[in-house]
């Protein structure tokens, strides 16, 4: 039972009891002892890896954070200098070569389009507009351009944001960013074992479906797992199957995926979400709010897009609504500038939906999210306590529900997808 006015990541016990004398902890949990506070801060500064998770001192009885450790903010912007300029460096190298790619093709696109138009007698005028028009039609344009999107720019600007922030890492400013930094590292230690359950199942239907795939390509199939994964038909929303009575393709095809990236991009999201989710509104409104989503994405999409619809995009951005609704409504249990974060991931999830519409299910998007955002508004009174609510009788039996039927459409998906 929680009963400290403050939310449970900010107790003083949120983190382990400290050892004697002076430490850190690393990121595998690894202790390193130190033999003087000056060791220790000589180990601060020298975190080039960002290895340096947790701290203590004689003073403190549990483990802090280094941020949280005064007299630090020297070694701290120096190591912050560092890792942000590698991160700039990093991005700027991807905004470069990914940028590369994308003028190529799109050169390449606009090229054959304007010599095309020529042969057929175009003027300049229906030359331009003819390898233009070849350019926004184009899928490898398109798919570069969203490529482009998620792993160069949208990186470039993070890091680019962060460096910008360096001038503010002063002995005062750095207080400021210490509750953010504290509660993703108490959230990065938590526990979410029906999260884990989640990841296991979009797994082993991906693993189906890279079988599948062999099966009817071969060995080789597996050199193009970047392509169309084998299964969309065989349970995948495919909506006229799902409009005349294969109403099932509803909860199997959130556990597919088209390839490679789609599977790993959203296992990350479904990681981190999934995980703050079960830690703060508990595990019975996990598989609720992603069963719901889900399901309310996949009728806007089988209403709005006629062509075939896979992934667990619907459920997850249930979960990001979900959040910015119920963590608003506990506005003390999650700090400000964490729920912001929440808010960017709409608006940059928006943008990557305009950019790579043809490719991107939004109607799903949209349901989910909007989904998600009504589940907590109905189920959770605002309240100004800063405790986790606890779970009830009722939330308990419908959540395990829940559950089941998602762990059975997951293996109802595998075995169409084996039998096809």
């Amino acid at each position: 039972m929680e009963t400290d006015d403050a939310p449970v990541w900010a107790r003083p016990d949120a983190f382990p009891q400290a050892p004697d004398g002076w430490g850190w902890l690393d990121i595998k949990g690894n202790p390193h002892r130190c033999a003087s506070l000056e060791a220790l801060a000589a180990a601060i500064g020298d975190d080039r890896h960002g290895d340096v998770n947790l701290v203590w001192t004689p003073a403190n009885l549990r483990m802090i954070l280094p941020e949280e450790l005064e007299g630090m903010s020297r070694e701290l912007r120096a190591v912050r200098e560092h890792w942000t300029r590698d991160d700039l460096d990093e991005a700027r190298y991807r905004l470069r070569w990914f940028g590369i790619i994308l003028a190529a093709l799109t050169g390449y696109q606009l090229l054959g389009g304007w010599i095309y138009a020529a042969r057929q007698g175009a003027d300049l005028a229906e030359r331009v507009a003819f390898g233009l028009k070849s350019v926004f039609a184009s899928t490898q344009v398109g798919l570069a351009l969203l490529m482009f999107v998620i792993f160069a720019f949208i990186p470039w600007w993070q890091a680019r944001k962060r460096r910008q922030e360096l001038v503010k890492w002063t002995e005062e400013g750095i207080k400021d960013f210490a509750p953010t930094i504290r509660f993703e590292a108490w959230l990065d230690r938590q526990k979410a074992p029906l999260t884990k359950v989640f990841l296991i199942l979009i797994g082993l239907v991906a693993l189906a479906q890279i079988f599948g795939k062999v099966r009817v390509e071969g060995w080789g199939a597996l050199l193009s797992l970047f392509k169309n994964w084998h299964g969309t038909e065989a349970a995948g929303l495919v909506k006229p199957l799902y409009l005349h009575g294969e109403w099932w393709r509803l909860f199997t095809a959130p556990f597919l995926h088209g390839n490679i990236v789609h599977l790993l991009m959203n296992g990350a999201a479904m990681a981190y979400l999934g995980k703050r989710v079960e830690v703060f509104a508990r595990w019975p409104h996990l598989p609720l709010v992603f069963l719901f989503a889900a399901t309310i994405g996949g009728e806007a999409s089988a209403r709005l897009i006629a062509a075939p619809s896979v992934g667990a995009s619907g459920g997850l951005m249930g979960w990001l609504g979900f959040l910015l609704v119920f963590e608003t409504l506990h506005g003390k249990l999650v700090p400000r500038r964490a729920r912001r974060r929440l808010a960017a991931g709409v608006f940059l999830t928006a943008l990557i939906g305009l950019i790579g519409y043809r490719f991107i299910d939004n109607a799903a998007h949209a349901g989910g999210l909007f989904a998600g955002m009504a589940y907590a508004a109905i189920v959770f009174p605002a309240s100004v306590s800063p405790r986790r609510p606890r779970t009830t009788g009722i939330d308990r039996v419908a959540g395990a529900a829940a559950m089941a039927v998602l762990i059975a459409a997951a293996g109802f998906a595998v075995f169409k997808i084996v039998a096809a």
